[in-house]
């Protein structure tokens, strides 16, 4: 092999590579930098509510519970269960944002399924299954729209995004971390499919299908 042929070869090749990794980049296969939001001149928003008197604010206890949550791994898949909650090693998007709830005191389980009860027409349910619909995306964007404080959806307003707020997309919701990208837009705890390395990533860049964002308390 000549010196050109071989010289054109390793480029080829360490083009690729660069392709390779800025995709494994891109789809958080590899970690991203994070910073904190002191970095950015943010302060840390501490809730004035402890619900289960734990001796935590509620925004912080909704963050760490979130991810205490999903430091157990828990597998993607979608089942019912008879008890509501998961009991086992599976789970979805919308467990993610239950187990965080659930860990400062409040049970979407039972508050969901109280609003719904309450305001049929609202929910468009036919058949009301409280073990379940807590689970659901849409159910849950109606539920922190009517019970929570709502706010920006432009992720550039980076001030008003904090660790243990919920986003909501078209189908997908998670918990806003408290980690930060470079630019100051926040990660997200979340659990959006099988293939899916870690639960604390920098997705909200590559969504355009925020529908809301919610504080509870």
């Amino acid at each position: 092999m000549n010196r050109k042929r071989k010289s054109i070869l390793l480029a080829m090749a360490a083009i690729s590579a660069a392709a390779i990794i800025a995709l494994l980049y891109h789809f958080n296969y590899l970690p991203h930098p994070r910073y904190s939001g002191q970095a950015f001149g943010i302060d840390t928003y501490v809730s004035t509510v402890d619900m289960d008197v734990d001796g935590i604010d509620d925004q912080s206890d909704i963050l760490l519970s979130a991810r205490e949550y999903v430091s157990q791994r828990p597998r993607y898949k979608s089942v019912y269960y008879g008890s509501g909650y998961p009991d086992d090693q599976y789970g979805v998007c919308t467990d993610v944002v239950a187990f965080g709830a659930l860990g400062a005191g409040y049970d979407l389980m039972e508050l969901v399924n109280e609003d719904i009860v309450s305001h049929p027409d609202i929910y468009d349910i036919e058949i009301i299954d409280k073990n379940i619909d807590f689970r659901r995306v849409g159910n849950l964007n109606i539920y922190f729209n009517r019970n929570s404080l709502s706010l920006t959806t432009d992720i550039n307003q980076i001030g008003q995004w904090q660790g243990g707020d919920i986003v909501v997309f078209s189908d997908h919701i998670g918990i806003v971390s408290d980690n930060r990208n470079r630019r100051g837009i926040p990660f997200v705890i979340h659990h959006a499919h099988p293939m899916q390395l870690f639960y604390e990533e920098d997705i909200l860049e590559s969504h355009d299908d925020i529908i809301g964002h919610y504080r509870l308390s």
